[in-house]
């Protein structure tokens, strides 16, 4: 799937290759940090318009 594979190369590049990873749960722990403090939140997406999904969820919300 490439959606899934973008993700998986993104998370790579942008936050795990700049982090040292001892063990499972220090991976886990980074993974969720980069899911619930910058992915989700902060990143632009193109599949919103070229903005962050917070910013796409207001402009949704405002409008209907």
């Amino acid at each position: 799937n490439a959606c899934i594979e973008s993700f998986h190369s993104l998370i790579k590049r942008e936050w795990l290759n700049q982090h040292k990873i001892q063990n499972y749960e220090d991976a886990y722990k980074l993974v969720f940090e980069y899911i619930e403090t910058f992915y989700n939140t902060v990143r632009i997406h193109s599949h919103c318009n070229y903005q962050s999904p917070n910013q796409y969820e207001k402009s949704y919300v405002k409008s209907n």
